[in-house]
């Protein structure tokens, strides 16, 4: 019976360990991985990902090859974003365009936003800092990814018509 208790014990106390670190909020993990400032004059960044580079559950949903439409437009932007999916920890990516050089930003819900929310905010005409500052609020947790592609087009529609006007 001691022994049980004991192995039950340690067991507990094994997995606590073990979790803890998972258990930490998105604030205590401090901001992702981002650069501040646009890449230097003459390099080149890897290539967005087209929408006929993703097929079966990348290009399920129009938000998710739209983003990818959306991401080719604003390289150099979202080359100065954080992702809070925190895949620059576990998966070495440097900045949410480490997301769309690759099949990632499809199949993430996070990135996903935090596309939208960047290209919408830019097209407002706010800087990459203004921007980031944004994201790193939380801002970009507000984006509906249902109505994403078909919002921001209708968003950039009323933008333009109240700037003619």
């Amino acid at each position: 019976m001691g022994a049980r208790v004991f192995a039950a014990a340690a067991l507990f106390l094994l997995v606590t360990m073990v979790s803890a670190p998972w258990l930490q909020s998105e604030a205590d993990q401090g901001v992702p991985h981002f650069n501040a400032a646009p890449p230097a004059a003459g390099s080149r960044l890897p290539p967005i990902l087209t929408k006929d580079q993703l097929w079966g559950a990348n290009a399920q949903f129009s938000y998710q090859t739209r983003a990818y439409e959306l991401a080719a437009k604003i390289p150099k932007v979202i080359y100065q974003q954080p992702c809070y999916c925190y895949c620059d920890r576990g998966m070495g990516h440097k900045s949410l365009h480490s997301c769309f050089s690759g099949t990632h930003g499809a199949e993430c819900a996070t990135c996903l936003k935090e596309l939208y929310y960047t290209y919408t905010m830019y097209k407002q005409g706010r800087t990459a800092r203004q921007i980031r500052a944004g994201i790193i609020k939380g801002d970009w947790k507000s984006v509906d990814l249902a109505t994403a592609a078909a919002s921001t087009e209708r968003a950039l529609a009323i933008f333009r018509f109240s700037i003619l006007n």
